[in-house]
């Protein structure tokens, strides 16, 4: 059985928005799939990420969705919203609203309106981390062009800046560099097609994408892969694959909504600049969604 000692451990969903036909946000809606969510078995939300579409919201909208998450968490350390924001100034705000919330964490990028150099994403976190939630830093060199190399991750939690990396280089052999370099900066595993090898890997949490569509699946795996149990989880990983890694490509909303709307889950539209899927990618994810669910897969 693994044990959730903090509030950043264990499956946090970053969760997808729900909008309605003309995109508006539908809190309700929100509301329902956290707690649908967390009943599931999942351990936490993370809302205002990428995959909740937050670079479309408004301030207010985004205030908005953290609240609403809160409240139907019922518990404040299950929610971890996403901070990032162009300026340092603007994330800390961000975070300083988390609190105000009641979330018990935050998930923050580096800065990404240029390719920042060290000093500058230590300040930027150091910035933030003075608000006093802890700080899971999230690595994404892909979008941000800010590589967190284990060496970096190392300086940031050593400044007290961070308490753990969601890492979504997928270069898998990091988290032993990471393990070396700060033996007490939590890994988490930031892409979910590269779940298995983190996990035995020694992570102890997944910003995770796909149990918005499939939770009782995915936590099973997620489960068996800490636990260091192959059999239970080795099939099961082989089977979600073709799923999973849509979590690494550009269309990982649509992607992750069309699932969720074939599983009998709201997903619904994405804002622009999203636009659905094509015919090919869709009839790629539907038939990989029909095939878990007819096996069982839920």
């Amino acid at each position: 059985m693994v044990t959730r000692t903090r509030p950043w451990h264990g499956i946090m969903v970053a969760t997808t928005l729900p909008f309605r036909d003309d995109l508006s946000v539908d809190y309700d809606a929100y509301a329902a799939q956290v707690a649908r969510l967390l009943a599931a078995g999942c351990d936490g939300v993370v809302p205002n990420g990428s995959l909740g579409e937050y670079q479309t919201l408004t301030d207010d909208e985004r205030a908005r969705v953290v609240r609403t998450a809160v409240e139907a968490a019922g518990d404040g350390d299950r929610v971890m919203p996403g901070v990032a924001a162009y300026g340092s100034a603007a994330s800390r705000r961000w975070a300083e609203q988390a609190a105000d919330a009641g979330a018990g964490s935050v998930l923050l990028l580096p800065p990404n309106a240029y390719r920042a150099e060290p000093a500058s994403v230590r300040a930027h976190f150091a910035e933030v981390a003075s608000v006093g939630l802890p700080v899971v830093a999230y690595n994404n060199p892909f979008d941000t062009k800010v590589d967190l190399t284990p060496g970096l991750l190392a300086e940031l939690h050593a400044d007290g800046s961070i308490v753990a990396v969601k890492e979504f280089s997928g270069d898998v052999r990091r988290a032993y560099e990471i393990a070396e370099v700060a033996p007490e900066l939590d890994l988490l595993i930031g892409a979910d097609d590269v779940l298995l090898e983190l996990a035995l890997a020694g992570a102890v949490g997944w910003v995770a994408g796909f149990p918005n569509a499939l939770p009782t699946a995915c936590g099973t795996l997620y489960r068996a892969a800490v636990a260091g149990d192959l059999d239970t989880a080795l099939p099961l990983y082989r089977a979600l694959h073709p799923l999973l890694r849509w979590d690494s490509r550009p269309a990982f909303v649509q992607a992750i909504k069309l699932a969720m709307d074939l599983a009998g889950h709201h997903g619904g539209p994405t804002r622009p600049p999203r636009s659905p899927l094509g015919d090919e990618h869709s009839a790629v994810v539907r038939a990989a969604t029909g095939k878990l669910l007819a096996d069982g897969h839920h």
